[in-house]
């Protein structure tokens, strides 16, 4: 995809569903009794890697459309053996969530990737995984996948977490929906929240004390109605071109607000940045809003510490919007940015200097001076869709040509992403 400077981006848009939330309605749906119904499923090629391997162990998805599922739940116990290895695609939410709930089956099953999963450390989810007693092995002997995972009777435990992960916490909460008693997991900071709130709404008990996540075994979860609300990773983007675009005006529409993911909009406001929120109904435990964003005059800033885990996903895009700030940017304590899709560290500080920004990598994070124009570059996205969307964004804002290479990786998140820009610009 090539860019060109644009201005004026105006209208409203809807982003398409929260893909946390849709991982997780997949997931739950097929663990619970009778029907699930999810309404604003994102039909990105992660989740679809998640709906592909519970069809394999015997679970009916029907597809209603592209954002409808009705997903016909057997029960806690009701999977079976797939006759196949398990393929999660370039999704790292299918990889560690799945395996959790594997740890619990009667069966044996190897899970992989491609070639990005089998990079992406799993020792995180092994280590408590195998404390719980399940046998899970990676078959390349380097903590990566394949896996191998005999699932076995599993025993409840108390594991603290060395890294704030909502995917290393929903691995082991998964398992302990198997355990013989309450497993519990206490995290550094708080991750995002989606897997507490949704298996509660399914009828699992569950309970939270600051960053500890407790949950009882053996529930009998039932099949629920799931609307899942705008991704508000998705939405970062047109946030961020309606900041740092000229003369720029967008309504972003329906957006999840979860607290532990809105990172973003409390950067955007110590950043100075002209975004009003507009809370809408919230009948499923998930606040939402919609969003109107204005051009606006950025002031740098440091960001570290709890504030992290809210905003992992959506720091190559604030470190595009640094650029155009004024002042200083400092992005500390996310060293979780190098075992993503890409070192996204390296990605985005090699890209953004190609195009002319004074920019640092730091063993945690980036300093970012802002206040340098942009110019068109070449950009290797390196198949990471949180990066060329990132740089979509710089290239509406910089001198000449911007071009971004493997830029349908895209899908992976958010199918439609370019033609939305069109729309609005």
């Amino acid at each position: 995809m090539i860019f060109t400077r644009k201005k004026n981006l105006k209208g409203e848009l809807t982003v398409p569903g929260d893909k946390s939330i849709s991982h997780r309605a997949v997931m739950f749906g097929a663990l619970a009794e009778g029907l699930t119904e999810v309404e604003g499923f994102l039909p990105g090629a992660d989740c679809l890697s998640t709906i592909d391997c519970f069809r394999r162990m015997g679970i009916l998805v029907e597809e209603q459309g592209k954002e409808r599922l009705l997903i016909h739940g057997r029960g806690l116990h009701g999977l079976k053996k797939p006759q196949d290895i398990l393929d999660a695609g370039n999704s790292g939410t299918t990889t560690r969530l799945i395996s959790g709930i594997l740890s619990g089956q009667d069966f044996e099953t190897t899970l992989t990737g491609d070639a990005s999963i089998q990079k992406r450390p799993m020792g995180r989810i092994m280590e408590p995984l195998t404390l719980m007693g399940a046998s899970i092995e990676s078959l390349k002997g380097n903590g990566c996948a394949p896996l191998r995972i005999q699932g076995r009777p599993l025993h409840g435990i108390h594991y603290t977490t060395k890294v704030a992960s909502a995917q290393v916490k929903s691995a082991i909460l998964l398992a302990g929906l198997y355990g013989d008693g309450p497993t519990s997991v206490t995290e550094p900071a708080l991750s995002r929240n989606h897997t507490e709130l949704m298996l509660r709404s399914f009828g699992a008990s569950v309970e939270t004390d600051g960053t500890t996540a407790s949950i009882k075994p053996q529930p009998r979860l039932t099949g629920q109605k799931v609307c899942v609300p705008g991704d508000i990773s998705s939405a970062a983007y047109f946030l961020a071109a309606g900041c740092i675009t000229p003369g720029s005006e967008l309504l972003i529409q329906n957006v999840g607000v979860n607290p532990t993911r809105d990172g973003i909009l409390r950067v955007l406001k110590r950043m100075g940045a002209d975004v009003a929120v507009f809370p809408a109904d919230n009948s499923d435990g998930e606040p939402v809003a919609d969003l109107l964003v204005k051009t606006s005059r950025l002031q740098g800033c440091i960001l570290e510490g709890d504030l992290i885990p809210a905003l992992i996903d959506e720091i190559p895009v604030i470190a595009v919007m640094a650029c155009f700030a004024e002042g200083r940017t400092v992005i500390r304590n996310a060293a979780e940015l190098k075992v993503k899709e890409s070192n996204r560290i390296d990605v985005m500080v090699k890209n953004l200097s190609a195009m002319g920004a004074h920019i640092t990598a730091t063993e945690d994070g980036m300093i970012i001076e802002g206040g340098y124009p942009l110019h068109g570059a070449v950009i290797d996205s390196r198949l990471d869709h949180r990066i060329a969307m990132s740089f979509a964004i710089a290239g509406l804002n910089a001198d000449g040509e911007t071009k971004i290479l493997g830029a349908e990786c895209v899908n992976i998140s958010y199918p439609g992403f370019y033609r939305d820009l069109d729309v609005i610009g």
